[in-house]
């Protein structure tokens, strides 16, 4: 047996395991570190050009990096599925390196310096991406391009399964309706203090969410750790000055 084949194997195997959906998501994520030449992994869930949540990872850092997509509106997942095809950016630290300032200024201070984002595709239609990130610079192998082409392929199932499971369950068992579990990727505590932000400044839903994305970058946090201060009321975006830090109420 071929190293390709033992790649294609391994990956399989991750996502036929036991648990859910989400499982064998991360399963995925973390055989993805495992057989190919990288060193994390993520799979996101992205519809109406924004992440809406993060499907699988195979450690904090990964959640970390696809949060900062959906922080700044911007990174290699949102592109691979707006063009579907692969997107890679074999040294963020390049200088000629200037798709995506925001992010990949956020995701060199966490010491990654490539990524590469592959479409995860459900019926031709693009509904998310895998992500894998290298903490070295330099272009990624033939062998783990081809693996995780293969993983992205992969991805797809998992996500199929959380989106059928009521039809396997009987239409009658509300509880059982797969997208409700999807529902929870969603970062409700982001729209949830965008809503409070509306409220105290009087502005759109726009206005505010732009705010607690500029504060999130100005500080240095994801936009899901700017929500939970601003519900719990660490965090004020009631003025422009943010000198205090994120620990300002």
């Amino acid at each position: 047996m071929d190293s390709s084949e033992q790649v294609r194997i391994g990956l399989g195997s991750a996502v036929s395991g036991p648990g859910g959906a989400l499982e064998s998501a991360d399963r995925l994520c973390h055989a993805c570190v495992d057989l190919l030449d990288v060193d994390g992994a993520s799979i996101s869930f992205v519809d109406q050009g924004a992440t809406r949540g993060t499907f699988g990872s195979s450690s904090e850092l990964s959640r970390r990096l696809d949060e900062l997509q959906f922080t700044f509106g911007e990174g290699p997942c949102l592109d691979a599925v707006r063009l579907g095809v692969p997107v890679m950016a074999p040294d963020l630290a390049d200088p000629k390196e200037h798709r995506w300032p925001a992010f990949s200024h956020a995701v060199l201070e966490s010491g990654v310096r490539a990524v590469c984002a592959l479409p995860v595709a459900i019926a031709a239609s693009e509904v998310g991406a895998l992500d894998l990130f290298r903490l070295s610079n330099g272009p990624f192998s033939d062998d783990s391009l081809i693996g995780g082409l293969w993983a992205a392929k992969l991805a797809a199932l998992p996500l199929l399964d959380l989106m059928t499971e009521d039809l396997d369950r009987g239409a009658d068992d509300h509880g059982a309706d797969g997208w409700s579990e999807l529902v929870t990727l969603e970062r409700v505590e982001v729209y949830q203090a965008t809503g409070m932000v509306m409220a105290r400044l009087n502005i759109g839903a726009t206005e505010a969410l732009v705010r607690l994305r500029a504060y999130a970058f100005a500080h240095d946090l994801t936009a899901s750790e700017v929500g939970w201060g601003i519900i719990e009321r660490r965090i004020s975006l009631e003025d422009d000055d943010w000198t205090d830090g994120p620990g300002t109420s």
